[in-house]
């Protein structure tokens, strides 16, 4: 049978997990390219990165796999002769989601959303997951903070985050941080080290990388009770979670069913944390409060707050 030729529309993150699950040393694909999408903080990474290595790509490419600015997308299907795209970031409004599959139509191959089952991976330990409908609900606090009362319970957790993969990837397959000396091995940037940081300061441990069935094998070597993933922007989980977490935020009544994949999030959380409470108008509340119980019915819905503060409030100015 001949293979299929696949293009992955990324960010460096969920595109090369989705390689790594689906169709490394899968002799039934042809990964010819991944694309990026700049605006998602890739147009940071140097030129000489634009590469998926031979280390992590397997021995079906010696050359790694190229990886092209989305813009070239057409360009791609067409010289290539591509089969099939396979849309792999998140954080996307559903008319951006649809103006990509029409963009791959139109150059003649067929648009395939992923199944979020085909890239969750078990774990041999309970894991929770805090997720979201948009970047930017809070789920950083969240997290922390759930991580805080399962530690106070006794249980050992271990975290684990998103990828945010801007150095070279062959040195960042599976990554440590418990410490400032941690971050400083890992070459860490301000963006990476605003969410290592906060766990670092608690005492706690997590993990981040490109890829992730390598990372629960060692995160497993430290013989957690509990397994804890904090995802990035309104992406899904990257593990299959059995306790499922999903942000929703009042600020931004209507985002829970227009940005993908959030509203998968939302459809298949165990619990739903309505965010921001303090600063939200009742009647958004509200709003979101009947939306919610449209898409998931079974959920249950904590009520929360979000408060910012900061140290020596007396010197930051108006």
């Amino acid at each position: 049978m001949e293979k299929k030729k696949i293009v992955i529309v990324g960010a460096l993150g969920m595109d090369f997990h989705l390689f790594n699950r689906k169709f490394r040393n899968n002799e039934d694909y042809e990964v010819v390219a991944f694309t990026y999408a700049g605006e998602q903080n890739v147009g940071t990474t140097s030129k000489n990165e634009r590469i998926y290595p031979y280390e992590l790509a397997g021995d079906m490419y010696p050359d790694g796999i190229p990886m092209y600015p989305e813009i070239m997308l057409e360009s791609l299907i067409r010289k290539y002769k591509i089969d099939l795209v396979y849309l792999a970031y998140s954080d996307l409004s559903a008319k951006h989601v649809v103006y990509l599959g029409q963009r791959t139509q139109s150059a003649g191959a067929e648009y395939v959303l992923p199944n979020p089952d085909d890239t969750m991976i078990k774990a041999d330990v309970p894991v929770t997951s805090v997720c979201a409908v948009r970047t930017g609900c809070g789920k950083s606090q969240v997290s922390t903070k759930l991580v805080d009362i399962l530690t106070e319970k006794g249980l050992k957790v271990i975290s684990i985050r998103e990828p945010m993969p801007y150095g070279d990837l062959r040195k960042q397959v599976s990554m440590r941080f418990a410490s400032e000396e941690d971050l400083i091995k890992h070459n860490c940037t301000v963006e990476e080290r605003e969410e290592y940081e906060q766990y670092i300061e608690k005492g706690h441990v997590i993990y981040s990388g490109v890829d992730y069935a390598a990372i629960l094998k060692d995160v497993m070597k430290e013989n957690p009770d509990v397994i804890h993933f904090d995802g990035g922007n309104n992406e899904i989980p990257f593990y299959k979670p059995d306790l499922f977490i999903t942000l929703v935020d009042p600020l931004r009544v209507g985002h829970e069913t227009e940005y993908y994949p959030g509203q998968i999030n939302l459809r298949r959380a165990n619990v739903v944390v309505i965010n921001k409470e303090n600063t939200a108008k009742k009647e958004d509340i509200e709003k979101l409060l009947k939306s919610v119980k449209e898409m998931n019915p079974k959920a249950e819905i904590i009520h929360s707050n979000s408060v910012v503060e900061v140290e020596n409030p007396d010197i930051v100015r108006e």
